[in-house]
């Protein structure tokens, strides 16, 4: 049987893909920017005295012993160099092996300790009892070219300065891969990670997902599973995670059985001291019974003051908007001061031949017990699977966030999503100010005067109700031959792009090499200045970008999303970086953490 891999990937073909043909006509909104154009240049410097950038996953040296060892390597190309045996951690972590290791069949685990090199993905979350302590997450790789990895934390208790304590998040290394780094605190300063702990084997290059006793890497566990490990409030070493409930693995909803296969996982906590529902826990996540059939669910506990949380329910399940029988994905919860629960949900419509996705609100009133259901819009011109001119993978195409204080008596909702009509991918935001019964008319967040692609949108509302769109850029070419910006950028490692119809290495190629920028409004979306520049350095994602599918595949990984959060009048985002400032010699995937002042 073929598991995540191939199911998951067929259903985002068929929500995304299938769309991602460029419209006749623009959609709605596309070209509409309220705050008008900037140059390249002016963009180029426009973070220079405003954002502070740290590499937050070189400040120490991560290893872990890996369920499935896996060492083909595409070494020299493109950075790549296999999975390598550690060197010598100094996080503190466990090394291995572990309990859920127990029951592994012959070969299994890995006989050794393995460097933990790249950090795609990402997520961060800020106390609501202390505004300067953050837990970042992203996938944690021993190997790319397997796509093999853990979930990672890095923790910082200075406001983003320094992020001295990381490491695997523990509990589920006995399954091949830990997914979907998300993670949120409880009222009492406890951090929970929310996460997919999935098995397969190497069939040569290629995933295995078959459910065969025989052949599973550890036929003792789950094939898959919705999990949790929680970071008690004070701990101050990586290992003090609680990865147990009632003596067992902390399992939200266990499968092992064919042709169900979570994904896109995502927790929200009521940390709201007005809510009715305080300190309530919402783990959501979608059930893929086929290819194009992805069914969202909800299981609800109730967190307690030591870390412990109270018995998971039953999965509840989520309405679709007029009942498409293909259902939805990218669940996004949020709630606001009253406890009232929202997420936005993605489809496609089939009876449109597919032409367009469909993005609608679920909402919950009664602590996610019973829910409703309304269309936001239903003329997305969905993303291309792979980006142009590289090999890189879309992710999420939407993002969402509720306001904290009330307009006109209706506590305010923002969407952002990507739309592929004009050719290249733009971003677009709009807003309800009735419960999600209305909303405004889109306007577009990129500020670029050439068209390029603009992805991944990640949405905030801070404290003084200022909405920021982050979201990754590619509008400034990479650096120019013989420049100390090229070297930085290790472009010369890259050699190897089937994608690319230019020369190699990709010495100032157009709509190629990365950035991250933001865009902040006002909350009647208002925008405030241009966008800005949130990474110091451009860098090139083809760098130790990990491997979907198999090494020779030709689709790559940055993430389907990363992190943005705000506290203390600071916006903090962690995204990824191959840029090396000098503590990143191998050009591996790294989480670079962008700190500046909200407007």
């Amino acid at each position: 049987m073929f598991r995540r891999t191939v199911l998951v990937t067929l259903a985002i073909l068929a929500i995304v893909a299938l769309a991602a043909v460029p419209s006749i006509t623009a959609s709605p909104g596309i070209g509409n920017v309220p705050q008008g154009t900037q140059s390249d240049s002016a963009y180029a410097k426009s973070g220079k005295y405003l954002v502070t950038n740290v590499l937050a996953t070189t400040q120490r040296t991560s290893c872990y012993t890996p369920e499935v060892p896996y060492f083909t390597s595409l070494a020299p190309a493109n950075g790549y160099d296999g999975m390598t045996a550690c060197p010598g951690a100094n996080t503190g972590e466990d090394l291995g092996p572990y309990p859920t290791q127990a029951g592994s069949n012959p070969g299994y685990p890995a006989a050794n300790p393995m460097l933990v090199k790249d950090h795609s993905e990402s997520d961060i979350r800020v106390d609501p009892t202390n505004p300067n302590h953050l837990i970042g997450q992203s996938k944690w790789f021993v190997s790319a070219e397997g796509y093999n990895h853990l979930l990672g934390f890095y923790e910082s208790t200075d406001g983003g300065a320094t992020w001295p304590v990381q490491g695997h998040v523990p509990g589920y290394e006995g399954w091949t891969d830990n997914t979907d780094p998300v993670g949120a605190f409880d009222p009492y300063g406890n951090f929970y990670s929310l996460v997919l702990p999935y098995q397969f084997f190497y069939d040569g290059d290629s995933h295995n997902f078959q459910v065969n006793k025989n052949r599973e890497p550890n036929p003792t566990i789950a094939a898959e599973v919705i999990s949790a490990s929680v970071r008690p409030h004070g701990a101050t070493t990586a290992k003090q995670w609680i990865t147990t409930h009632n003596g067992q693995p902390d399992i939200v909803a266990p499968y092992d059985s064919q042709g169900r296969e979570p994904d896109k996982q995502w927790i929200a906590i009521d940390t709201n001291p007005s809510s009715p529902f305080l300190g309530r826990i919402y783990a959501m996540w979608v059930l893929f019974t086929g290819p194009a059939t992805a069914h969202p669910f909800v299981s609800i506990a109730q967190a307690l003051p030591d870390g412990t949380h109270t018995d998971w329910s039953n999965p509840i399940a989520l309405p679709a908007v007029g009942g498409t029988p293909q259902g939805a994905t990218y669940l996004l919860p949020h709630i606001t001061p009253d406890g009232a629960l929202y997420t936005t949900l993605v489809t496609t419509m089939p009876k449109k031949g597919y032409c367009c996705d469909v993005l609608f609100l679920d909402k919950s009133k009664d602590g996610g017990m019973t829910w409703t259901s309304t269309l936001i819009t239903d003329t997305i011109s969905a993303p291309p699977l792979v980006y142009a001119n590289t090999t890189l993978r879309d992710g999420i195409e939407e993002s969402f966030a509720v306001g904290n204080a009330k307009i006109n008596g209706r506590y305010p909702l923002y969407v952002t999503w990507e739309d592929y009509s004009a050719g290249v991918v733009n971003i677009l935001l709009a807003a309800s100010y009735d419960d999600g019964a209305n909303w405004g008319a889109p306007i577009q967040v990129n500020d670029n005067a050439t068209a390029v692609d603009e992805f991944q949108p990640n949405l905030d509302v801070a404290a003084n109700g200022t909405v920021s769109v982050a979201f990754y850029d590619r509008r400034l070419a990479c650096p120019a031959a013989a420049t100390a910006e090229a070297a930085g950028a290790g472009l010369a490692l890259d050699t190897a792009n089937a994608n690319y119809g230019g020369a190699l290495p990709p010495y100032g190629a157009k709509n190629y090499c990365v950035n991250a920028s933001i865009q902040f409004y006002a909350p009647t979306l208002v925008p405030k200045g241009h966008n800005i520049r949130l990474t110091q350095h451009t860098w090139d994602p083809q760098l130790s970008s990990p491997h979907t599918s198999c090494p020779t595949c030709r689709n790559t990984f940055i993430g389907d999303y990363f992190g943005i959060a705000s506290a203390n009048g600071k916006s903090y985002t962690t995204s990824v970086t191959t840029y090396n400032d000098g503590t990143n010699t191998s050009h591996y995937q790294q989480q670079v953490i962008a700190v500046l002042a909200i407007p």
